[in-house]
Parts: C-alpha cells; sequence; structure tokens
C-alpha cells in the first residue's frame, strides 16, 4: 500500500471513530435524560400520596371533631346523670315518696295526736272495768284512734274471754285507722304477771332469781313473749332494766334482774333477744334507773341522788346494753335526778333528749310510765303533761289520767304554735315505723 492510501484509511477510520463517539454520547445523554424523568415522576408519585394519605387523615380528624361535637350537644351532662339517673331532657318524674310520709299526710292532726296515746280500756270508754269489746269500745276507737290498749289483770277474766277482747279490739281499730294496734302488758314474769296471775300463762319466779344465768334470762322472756303473743298482744313492758342497788327499794326491789349493773347488763340484752325470738316488741324501764330510789313513783315523787358520771358508769349500763341488741321502746320513769334537772325525767329534756337520745345514742320510741301516777298527776293537769313529755323529747304518752284533756292539751298547743305540728310528725314516725315489726 502506498503513502498516499495510509493516509486516506486513516481519515476513514477517524471519521468511523468520531461518529461512533458522538452516537455514544448521544446515547448516554439519552439514557441520563430518561433515568432523570423517572426520578422526577417516582417524586411527583411519592408526594402525591402523601398527600393524598395528609388529606385522608385531616378529613377523618375533622369528620371526627364533627362527631363529638355533635354528641356533645346531644348527650345528658354527666353531672345530670349521676345524680338523677334520668335524662335531663325527659318529663320529670316525681319523687318516690316515704311511705310512712304519706301515710303522716294524709292524717288529721286529730288522728296523729291520738296516735301518741297507749291506755287502758276504762279510759278509752268511759266504763269501770271492761272485760269484753263491743259497740262502746268500737265508737270510742272511731273518736279517740290510739295507739294502742294496755290491759291490766281487772280486764282478764280467764284465757278465751281475754283473747276474744283483744281479737275484736283489733278488729275494731283496723276500721278507724289503717295503722296496727299496739296490744300491751306489763308482763315481766315473777312479781309482775298479769296474765299469768288470771288466764293461766306459765308462771316464773322474780327475775331476780334467775340473775346467774343468761340463758334462763333469755329462755324465760322468750316464754313469756310466747305465751302473751298467742293471747293477741304484741307489746310488753319488759324488761326491767333497772339495778336493785338500793337494799330498801321496794318498787323495784326483785323484779331487777340482779343488784351488780354489770350482771345485770349481760342479763338485760339476754331478755332483750328472749322476748324478740318470742315474737313480741319490748321496753327498757324505767330510764334513767329506778333501782337506787327510797321512794315510790306511783305515790309520791322519787329521787335519784346519782351524779351523771355515777349514772354513766353503773345505772345507765343495762340501758345500754339492752339498746345495743334492738330494745323497741324504753320507759322513762318519773324519777327526778336534781343533778341533772329538777323536774322528774318524764318530762324533762335534759334527761330525755340530753341523756337517752343524745348520750346514750337510742333512736328508737321513747314512752312515759303511767301519766296517771302520783308523782307527775298530783303536779300536773292531763293537758299541760301531755305538752311537757312532747316538749321534752318523749314519743308515746302512757295512760293519762284524762285522755280527752290530754288530746285536747296538745292539740290546742299546736293551734297556739307552742308546739309545731312537725314534732308530732317526728314522733308519728318513730311509732309508725315500729308498728311495721308487729307480728
Amino acid at each position: 500500500m502506498n503513502r498516499r492510501s495510509g493516509k486516506q484509511l486513516m481519515s476513514v477510520l477517524l471519521a468511523v471513530f468520531c461518529v461512533l463517539a458522538v452516537g455514544l454520547g448521544v446515547m448516554v445523554l439519552m439514557y441520563m435524560a430518561k433515568g432523570k424523568s423517572s426520578g422526577i415522576e417516582k417524586n411527583a408519585a411519592e408526594t402525591s400520596d402523601d398527600t393524598a394519605t395528609q388529606t385522608q387523615t385531616e378529613t377523618a380528624a375533622q369528620q371526627e371533631q364533627v362527631s363529638e361535637t355533635v354528641s356533645q350537644e346531644d348527650a345528658v351532662p354527666a353531672a345530670a346523670v349521676s345524680e338523677t339517673g334520668e335524662d335531663s331532657k325527659a318529663e320529670p318524674q316525681p319523687e318516690k315518696k316515704d311511705e310512712i310520709r304519706t301515710l303522716i299526710d294524709g292524717m288529721s292532726l286529730h288522728e296523729k295526736v291520738c296516735q301518741l296515746f297507749i291506755v287502758t280500756p276504762e279510759s278509752l270508754t268511759g266504763y269501770d272495768v271492761v272485760t269484753q269489746a263491743g259497740d262502746a269500745t268500737e265508737e270510742a276507737l272511731e273518736k279517740y284512734p290510739v295507739g294502742g290498749i294496755i290491759y291490766f289483770a281487772q280486764n282478764m277474766e280467764d284465757y278465751t274471754q281475754l283473747k276474744d277482747m283483744i281479737s275484736a279490739t283489733k278488729e275494731f281499730a283496723a276500721k278507724s285507722c289503717p295503722t296496727p294496734l299496739f296490744v300491751s302488758v306489763d308482763e315481766e314474769g315473777g312479781d309482775v304477771a298479769r296474765c299469768a296471775e288470771t288466764v293461766g300463762t306459765t308462771i316464773f319466779q322474780p327475775m331476780y332469781t334467775y340473775k346467774g344465768s343468761t340463758t334462763l334470762a333469755h329462755d324465760n322472756a322468750c316464754t313469756i313473749a310466747e305465751d302473751i303473743s298467742k293471747l293477741g298482744f304484741n307489746l310488753d313492758f319488759a324488761p326491767v332494766a333497772d339495778t336493785w342497788s338500793n337494799p330498801e327499794n321496794t318498787v323495784i326491789g326483785q323484779r331487777a334482774y340482779s343488784d351488780d349493773f354489770e350482771e345485770a347488763a349481760e342479763l338485760v340484752a339476754s331478755a332483750v333477744k328472749g322476748f324478740h325470738d318470742g315474737g313480741v316488741l319490748c321496753t327498757l324501764k324505767h330510764f334513767p334507773g329506778h333501782g337506787n330510789t327510797a321512794e315510790d313513783s306511783h305515790y309520791t315523787s322519787a329521787y335519784s341522788g346519782r351524779t351523771v358520771m355515777q349514772l354513766e358508769q353503773n345505772e345507765y349500763l343495762p340501758f345500754e346494753s339492752g339498746i345495743e341488741v334492738g330494745a323497741d321502746m324504753v320507759m322513762v320513769g318519773h324519777i327526778t335526778v336534781p343533778s341533772i334537772d329538777e323536774e322528774p325525767a318524764s318530762v324533762s329534756s335534759k334527761i330525755i333528749t340530753g341523756e337517752l337520745r343524745e348520750k346514750l345514742g337510742f333512736k328508737g320510741v321513747i314512752i312515759t310510765d303511767s301519766l296517771a301516777m302520783g308523782a307527775v298527776a298530783d303536779n300536773y293537769e292531763s293537758g299541760e303533761l301531755a305538752v311537757k313529755v312532747l316538749q321534752a323529747g318523749g314519743d308515746i304518752l302512757l295512760c293519762p289520767a284524762d285522755l280527752d284533756e290530754a288530746v285536747n292539751g296538745i292539740e290546742a298547743a299546736v293551734s297556739k304554735g307552742t308546739i309545731e305540728e312537725s314534732r308530732i310528725d317526728e314522733s308519728l314516725y318513730r311509732i309508725l315505723t315500729l308498728k311495721k315489726h308487729i307480728k
């Protein structure tokens, strides 16, 4: 090959190389351009997806917020639900009224006042001695729908007669008053046993003779309760919670369960359980303690020289134990305790309210001893005495000397504003609450 031909060949190869280089460069540029375009598209797609997700999240949040707002606007306030249990937009419902309160609200003042008394059939009818319940009893109960009747030995001829009289009296009482009648008796056992003395129920020795045994105290009380319950009685004015601490005391004496205060407390508690097990209501008597007196309050004023501290450490113990196990009533005696008050306990707010209600915490029914007893009847008229009992905090007035005068006295006191009718309602509520437990 000549020199000229060699140069031509080199020119051709150089040209081909240039063409290939240009082509390769173009291909590289095209590839790079394509990759950059794909990256842009990918980023755009990711950005679009993120934006859509954020938008959906924000929309859902807005919907939830709206939903919550609507729910809060339509919902009952939490306080309204928790306090009333009802939708505040619902029709308001009247509060359910207390059954006893409703009964009291439907009674006249006269009916309320009469329920505060437990009386003898003689006091109710005006007859000298009553041994059967007939028209006079029915009419008397219509005029004076009393809370209860107390029967004594003079009303008892035999078992059948007594049972029939009680049954008829209950029927008459049911016609004039929607509440059960207290049918009561002094059946302590031993020296005070109206039914055992007359109609053949179980006879017991004086309670003092059984002082060593709480079992006998319970069983004796249970037997007494079962016996009188079969006759129709539902309330016994027993057990005696006095302690025979004064040997010269004859009004209590062996009626007490013991001459030791702590032992008396145990025995009285057992007796309360026994009366309840036998099916009758029972009464602790005679607060603030009649066992240390020398006088008999049936005939004259009786005094206790105890200080408040001495009473708390001694006389109060049997009452406290009886209250703790559920005694239904406490009978307040006509004992005067000068260290507390110059007036008899039965008309003393310091004793009834201050000592019995507040200090001993008794929430049940407080009944007086017989208001015909000399310790009070000789010093107060029946109307005045009845008012004073209520002012002191008593609930039931036992055997006023004059029923008509006592009832009228209370009604007049309410009319004059001396006693608020709400005070009558307060005692009546306790009385009717207890009557729900009559078997």
